[in-house]
């Protein structure tokens, strides 16, 4: 952002809420530079849009409490970040050279694509900006754009010509990411235009990931619903299993047939900084695969039908 000349506290208030409204995405460093003010004001300022029900307050800035309800990436990339560093880190130790994958959308499937920019001889699909932008000078990965609809606030395409693309194309793996995950219920997305793409990502895959950290395990912040096939496999964080109101869905999740792998806080690149797999990957891996045939049946049966 280019700072701005200097104006009122009224004004600055008033392009607050403008920019958030119309970006998603209110923070207090980047307003206190844009504005050339000190953050102090900038929260002053803040507080007194929550107050009048003009914004809503998040960790470190606000958002606008109508127009754009579901975060953007820009906010959402910030957050839980040495979580979603594990996930990725774990969720890129199952992959093997060779393979063809699927990457969603979304921060932490963007966190995964950093992780493979070392891997070797892969062939990488995705909907998002983010996994695209990170592996587009990737030397062992062949990229491919699905296209469509692009989404500002998530990065991601969605639509006809993204669905279209899928039609035409199968994975070994696809890893989704998600806004929430409810036992009985799913995966949850702000539209659902999202929770269709994701129900046909999955359909086209031998093997279904869905990295979450534990913020979003048991939450249902909007009202579309994506639903998975059996035998999709959970990565998400420590903290799953530190926190009682997390455990229980972790619990419920693993009773209703899904794989939980919970990401170790373990570095994966060697000294030479070559790609690598955890040790724990190796386990992962096997106990992942164990529903490969299964898996194939449902993305055979899908293009039988």
């Amino acid at each position: 952002m280019q700072s701005t000349p200097a104006i009122g506290s009224r004004e600055r208030r008033e392009r607050i809420e403008h920019l958030a409204t119309t970006t998603g995405l209110a923070s207090v460093d980047e307003l206190s530079k844009l504005f050339r003010v000190t953050p102090s004001t900038i929260r002053r300022d803040l507080a007194r849009l929550t107050a009048e029900g003009r914004l809503a307050r998040t960790y470190g800035g606000v958002m606008p409490l109508t127009a754009h309800p579901e975060a953007s990436l820009r906010q959402r990339i910030g957050e839980a970040y040495e979580a979603k560093q594990a996930i990725a880190r774990a969720a890129a130790a199952l992959v093997e050279p060779g393979e063809h994958l699927l990457l969603d959308a979304g921060s932490t499937v963007g966190a995964l694509a950093h992780e493979l920019r070392t891997a070797q001889d892969l062939t990488v699909a995705t909907t998002g900006l983010t996994a695209l932008n990170e592996l587009t000078d990737a030397e062992g990965v062949r990229l491919r754009c699905l296209g469509g609809d692009l989404r500002p606030l998530s990065q991601g395409f969605v639509g006809p010509l993204a669905e279209a693309a899928l039609e035409r194309l199968t994975f070994d793996r696809v890893f989704l990411g998600t806004d929430g995950i409810a036992p009985g219920i799913g995966v949850c997305e702000a539209d659902l235009a999202q929770t269709r793409l994701k129900e046909l990502m999955a359909r086209r895959a031998d093997h279904v990931y869905v990295l979450a950290h534990a913020a979003k395990l048991g939450r249902r912040p909007f009202h579309a619903w994506a639903q998975l096939p059996a035998g999709w496999t959970l990565i998400t964080d420590a903290e799953a299993e530190e926190r009682d109101d997390v455990g229980s869905t972790v619990d419920r999740l693993r009773a209703e047939g899904a794989e939980v792998l919970v990401a170790p806080g373990i570095r994966r690149e060697g000294e030479d900084g070559a790609w690598h797999g955890h040790p724990e990957g190796q386990q992962s891996r096997e106990r992942a695969d164990a529903g490969g045939e299964a898996g194939a049946r449902r993305r055979d049966a899908g293009a039988a039908g």
